[in-house]
This record gives structure tokens, C-alpha cells and sequence, in this order.
């Protein structure tokens, strides 16, 4: 069978999702056309040889519409005969693009193809595709009579679960900026991230490599004082178990970000001369309570280790989103993981999540922390709206 093999991985440096932010006066479409130069230049690849861009993105409307993928390898320089195809699976959007990519070069469909992702919280604010309509319709109202709620709600159940409690949640946000933090200070990012030229507010052009959703000075303490952000009288009403714990301090921040792995065979890489990083070793996809929503990490990563024929123990390295703090945590606590292989180099609420670009950016970071340390067995999960999730286990050659 053909492996499909990892030859690099890149992204951007994280940007706050808000006007004003570091990425915030680039258009998505030139985001993900950058990592999409990059990661042919990087490597030099004649981008004629791709065989399909599969992207991810989830506020698939306005600056993000009408296939952005394609739009981006146009604007990147590609020549016409490149497609491309842009995917929703919400935040697992480009992990799911990885997915379809490398299982797409096993299947013998591709010898070469880019998995990608991009989101501009800062331009298209979440919310903005479904804003005004119903996204669920007459069935979903009729199977769920009380409503399915967002997120926040989902991670201040899922505290209440696995009894976590607000001071957890806060010293491992606090950790997750402390470890980003190390890892910048370290130059561990260098590798993976490719510089911008942004113009910033005061109208000059700057080069962006460092990520600016990270805040070294964070402690567990100074984020006690923040208020929990989305208890109302009917929720708590309707949900008497919830702890209210969830702020904006142990939340993702909203983020611009774009990103991109080059997947190929190992018999294209021995062609054009290029060394193979890591491979791709088992994938899983799973759903769970779309109430909960955010639990479905868990029995996508034991699908996954079931199919790699591996044990936790096995793993050198875990990249579990961290959309909300309790989503790790309730991870790490059904699987006795160890907690100094989980996000070493922090995670998402500290580097940001930038919805579709989020899966490759885990994805490009999980590889380079195996390459630091040597480890062999990576493994990748993140939720995804409506309770599913994504998982991946890479082996580094």
C-alpha cells in the first residue's frame, strides 16, 4: 500500500481576530495564498504538479465565499490547471482536508497534494454565514424540543462532568500562554512559520512572525478575575448544574490564520528529491452529543489508537484543541494522559484558533514538536460543531 508521507508544513503567525489585529487588513484570500506560495517554494515544487488543493474554512461567505481554495492557488500563482476544493467540518475543517488528502495519495488518487486552511475572524465574524436564517430546520427542532445550545454552554457542562473546577480551568490556560511563550522565547516556531508583510495601524508595512494572541505575562491568578461570559438567567434556569466558569481567559480567542501541509506518496518524493518528515499512520472521525458537543475527541481518539494498534503510552506527543479549557482537560482525564506531552508548545488559547486553518496549523506544530524531540508517534484530535471530531496519529520518520 502507498504511504502518504508529510515533506513540510507551514503557517502563519497567529493575528487577533478583530480590526486592528495583526492579519486583520489582508484578505483571507491572500492569507492562504502565502502559506500556499511558501509551501511549493519552500520545497521547490513546480505547483503544476499538484494534483488538488483541499482546503478548510468555515465562514464559507463574503471574503471566505466561492471556493476560497481555488481562489487562493490563483492569486498564489498556480496555473489554472490546479483545482482545488474548499471543506466545512467546523473547526476540524483542515485537519479533515488532511484527511481526504492523504487518504486520497494511499488510494492511489493523488501523488501530490496540498491540505490547507484559512479564517479571518477579523473580517468575517463567527456567525456570519447562518446570520438571519435557520441552519437547522423543522427536523432538528423536532428531535432536540429544548434547543441545542452553542459551545460555551457545551464546555460549562462538560466542566460540571468531569468536575473541573474554575482554578484547573485557569492554571492550564494560564500554562497554554506560558508554554507559547517559552516556545517563541526558544525559536521553536521559526521553522514553521512563514513571515507576512502586513500593513499595521499606523499604515506601515511590517513583516508578522510572531504570534500575537500570545500574553507571556498570564497567570493563573490574573485570570481569576474574569467573568464568566455566558451564563443567563434561562440558561441557568435550564441547565442548575452548570458551574459558570467559562471566560474569555480559559476560551480560544478569535484569530486570522492560514495554513498548509505538502502530502505526497514516497515514491513522489524520492522523484523530486525531497525527504519525507513524517507519515501518515491512522485517521478516525467520530460524533457524539451535539448537546455536549465538545466531547467527541474521545471516541474519535479511541477509534483511532484502535486502528493504529497503539496505546496512549505509545504517543510521543497530543494536539488537543483547546477551543475551551475543559476539552483537554476532560481528555486528558479519560485517557490518565500525560500532561507534560499535552500541547507542550501551548495550544489554542494562547495561539489562537482560527477555525479552518486551525487542523493544519495543529497538524504543522505537532510535526515539529516531534522532530524536537525525537519522538515518534504524534497524535492530533480537536472537537467540532455539532459533536464530532477528527483524529489523527502521524509517525515521524
Amino acid at each position: 500500500m502507498t504511504s502518504a508521507v508529510i515533506v513540510d508544513a507551514v503557517r502563519l503567525a497567529s493575528g487577533k481576530g478583530k480590526m486592528g489585529g495583526a492579519l486583520s487588513g489582508t484578505h483571507p484570500v491572500e492569507l492562504l495564498a502565502h502559506v500556499l506560495r511558501a509551501v511549493v517554494d519552500r520545497n521547490g515544487i513546480d505547483p503544476a504538479q499538484v494534483d488538488d488543493v483541499i482546503g478548510g474554512c468555515v465562514q464559507q461567505v463574503g471574503e471566505q465565499a466561492l471556493n476560497i481554495s481555488r481562489t487562493a492557488l490563483l492569486s498564489a500563482g498556480f496555473p489554472d490547471s490546479v483545482p482545488a476544493t474548499t471543506i466545512d467540518r467546523q473547526c476540524g475543517s483542515s485537519q479533515q482536508a488532511a484527511h481526504f488528502a492523504a487518504q486520497g495519495v494511499i488510494a492511489g488518487a493523488y501523488d501530490l497534494v496540498i491540505a490547507c486552511g484559512v479564517e479571518s475572524m477579523s473580517r468575517i465574524p463567527m456567525g456570519t454565514s447562518p446570520m438571519g436564517q435557520d441552519a437547522s430546520g423543522p427536523g432538528i427542532a423536532a428531535r432536540y424540543p429544548d434547543g441545542l445550545v452553542h459551545q460555551g454552554i457545551s464546555a460549562e457542562l462538560i466542566s460540571a462532568r468531569w468536575k473541573l473546577d474554575r482554578d484547573t480551568l485557569d492554571s492550564f490556560s494560564a500554562q497554554s500562554h506560558q508554554r507559547a511563550a517559552a516556545a517563541i522565547a526558544n525559536g521553536s516556531f521559526d521553522r514553521e512559520i512563514v513571515p507576512i508583510d502586513v500593513v499595521n495601524a499606523s499604515g506601515d508595512t511590517v513583516t508578522h512572525t510572531v504570534d500575537e494572541t500570545v500574553r507571556a505575562s498570564t497567570t493563573a491568578e490574573g485570570l481569576a478575575g474574569l467573568k464568566p461570559s455566558f451564563r443567563t438567567d434561562a440558561f441557568a434556569t435550564r441547565f442548575p448544574e452548570a458551574p459558570w466558569q467559562i471566560t474569555p481567559g480559559n476560551s480560544s480567542p478569535l484569530t486570522d490564520g492560514a495554513s498548509a501541509v505538502l502530502i505526497m506518496s514516497e515514491e513522489m518524493a524520492t522523484k523530486l528529491g525531497l525527504t519525507p518528515r513524517a507519515r501518515f499512520h491512522s485517521f478516525s472521525v467520530a460524533g457524539d452529543d451535539p448537546m455536549f458537543m465538545l466531547t467527541a475527541p474521545i471516541p474519535a481518539t479511541h477509534k483511532v489508537l484502535a486502528k493504529a494498534a497503539l496505546g496512549i503510552e505509545d504517543i510521543d506527543t497530543y494536539e488537543v484543541n483547546e477551543a475551551f479549557a475543559p476539552v483537554p482537560l476532560a481528555w486528558a482525564h479519560e485517557f490518565n494522559a500525560d500532561p507534560a506531552k499535552l500541547n507542550p508548545w501551548g495550544g489554542a488559547i494562547a495561539l489562537g484558533h482560527a477555525l479552518g486553518s486551525s487542523g493544519t496549523r495543529l497538524l504543522t506544530t505537532m510535526l515539529h514538536t516531534l522532530e524536537a524531540t525525537g519522538g515518534r508517534y504524534g497524535l492530533q484530535t480537536m472537537c467540532e460543531g455539532a459533536g464530532m471530531a477528527n483524529a489523527t496519529v502521524i509517525e515521524r520518520l
